[in-house]
């Protein structure tokens, strides 16, 4: 048997044997019973890294394929049918819109709705059987140089490939009509630009989620709750006096991301600076509703920050940000679209870059709304008057 010593000086007590396995054991059964107790965290340790990983296996896809296209087709033949055909089966292009005014055309790649546009001119099939090689223009929305680029790059040797059996002329063969490839808004393909807005939209959920995912969860731990539910305040009035002082926090963290891209990256802002403000203000708010309502959801500041990284790591992946959002499964794009991330990269990238209008970004707006008044709904039901 071994000896303990007394902190007291007066007398030695003998140790049991085993004592420092048996306390040790002690505390291990006492964990894992605590552990059982703390259901959100265990469901945590378990679903999250399963979740995640057949998620982001099967969505996440760095060579992206069936890309949404827009034709500008100014005169139906069957030689222009045949070279749409051809694009479409290289699995790059996926033609989704048919238009037939330049307008239009413009539009959609302002807009985002297509990252790639292939207009043939009016007297291509005359021109080709003369002998007088045509242009054919493959316009790109380069913004998201990862998705043009690969594209892009194989659009040539692909097409030729596809169409040698009845479009070659001449030994070597060739084409007989011309590709031109027009990278737009980003010709020199430079990674900054997408880059520098992106990191604005996921900076400011990272930091808005955290910041009011927090809130309600440190009043309790702290125990002023109690003081607070004691006031004569409606829930609706609790979380609008939270939310507030961080969208300032949110529009002044923007302000400097922005303003740093702009003078020490070479991002332009070529669309309205009042438009992206109000824009970017609803974006910071819909963030910080999502995390009130976390806090309405969990029990302590950990699980607040385990929750915000639940959605904070869907968002940068199903996003666009780290990956073509336009090469990810329609399931996965589906995701996608419930993430207010997802929804402010488009606006960021189409204010800054192509100069987009509030016209240009309807859907994104009205969607970001949406989410938003949901977020705020969820969380003004779910707060609690009084304490459990």
């Amino acid at each position: 048997m071994t000896v303990a010593y007394d902190p007291s000086g007066r007398d030695e007590i003998p140790e049991p044997r085993f004592g420092f396995w048996r306390r040790s054991v002690a505390m291990v059964i006492k964990e894992f019973i605590q552990l059982r107790r703390d259901r959100v965290s265990f469901a945590m340790i378990v679903m999250i890294p399963v979740m995640q990983l057949l998620l982001f296996g099967y969505a996440i896809n760095t060579t992206p394929r069936n890309l949404p296209t827009a034709v500008l087709l100014q005169e139906d033949s069957d030689l222009a049918r045949s070279i749409l055909k051809a694009l479409e089966n290289t699995a790059y292009f996926h033609f989704t819109r048919e238009v037939h005014e330049v307008a239009e055309f413009d539009d959609l790649l302002l807009s985002g709705k297509v990252l790639f546009g292939v207009e043939i001119p009016r007297g291509f099939e005359r021109a080709v059987r003369r002998g007088d090689r045509p242009a054919l223009l493959v316009a790109a929305d380069a913004t998201d140089p990862v998705a043009a680029g690969s594209a892009m790059s194989a659009l040539g040797v692909v097409v030729q490939t596809a169409l040698e059996h009845d479009l070659f002329t001449g030994d070597p063969p060739s084409l007989p009509f011309e590709i031109r490839a027009h990278a737009r808004y980003n010709p020199a393909a430079s990674s900054r630009l997408n880059i520098v807005p992106g990191l604005v939209g996921t900076i400011l959920t990272m930091t808005m989620l955290i910041f009011t995912a927090l809130s309600v969860t440190r009043e309790v731990e702290r125990g002023t709750m109690e003081s607070l539910l004691s006031m004569p305040i409606r829930p609706v009035e609790v979380m609008f006096g939270k939310i507030v002082p961080y969208v300032l926090v949110g529009f002044i963290q923007a302000s400097l991301i922005v303003g740093i891209g702009v003078f020490l990256f070479g991002v332009p802002v070529r669309g309205s600076l009042i438009m992206f403000a109000l824009l970017s203000t609803l974006f910071i708010t819909t963030n910080l509703a999502i995390g009130y309502t976390f806090s309405t959801i969990v029990q302590n500041q950990l699980q607040a920050m385990q929750l915000s990284m639940m959605f904070f790591l869907p968002s940068i992946l199903l996003s666009g940000f780290m990956f073509p959002f336009a090469g990810m499964p329609v399931w996965a794009q589906y995701i996608g679209e419930g993430l207010p991330l997802t929804h402010y990269l488009r606006i960021v990238r189409a204010i800054m870059l192509k100069g987009a209008t509030l016209r240009n970004l309807e859907y994104d707006t009205i969607a970001l709304f949406a989410l938003m008044l949901l977020a705020m709904t969820i969380a003004v039901t779910r707060f609690r008057r009084t304490l459990d």
